[in-house]
């Protein structure tokens, strides 16, 4: 288990792979030029920067277990959920109308475009 610890930490991250990870993180801050809507109309707060950093290493064990030694959007896409759900908080216009994390991640995944030309751009 050390061993497989150790290799997940060795897979490298390209960085426009690393920027589409904070793009992401950085959409969840509401009242900040890189927020989307919906992270103003429903958060209180964003993810912290250990969101940014749960996504890249979920997304090395996720490639890990797809057979890449390599992170791609997709792997940052698949595990967005995961790695960030507990780490927005809510505010009352969400939980008045039943919007849940997992709701605010999926639009968030809509609105920040994960591709190289769009990171890049």
């Amino acid at each position: 288990m050390l061993e497989l610890m150790k290799l997940v930490r060795e897979v490298p991250v390209a960085s426009h792979v690393k920027d589409c990870a904070v793009h992401l993180v950085l959409a969840t801050h509401p009242k900040t030029k890189t927020a989307v809507s919906v992270a103003t109309q429903y958060l209180r707060f964003g993810s912290s920067p250990r969101g940014a950093q749960t996504l890249l290493l979920r997304g090395k064990v996720r490639a890990l277990v797809q057979g890449r030694f390599n992170v791609s959007f997709d792997d940052l896409q698949t595990i967005a959920h995961a790695a960030l759900r507990h780490r927005l908080i809510l505010n009352f216009e969400a939980e008045a109308e039943g919007i849940t994390t997992d709701h605010v991640v999926e639009q968030i995944l809509r609105d920040v475009p994960v591709t190289a030309e769009a990171v890049n751009a």
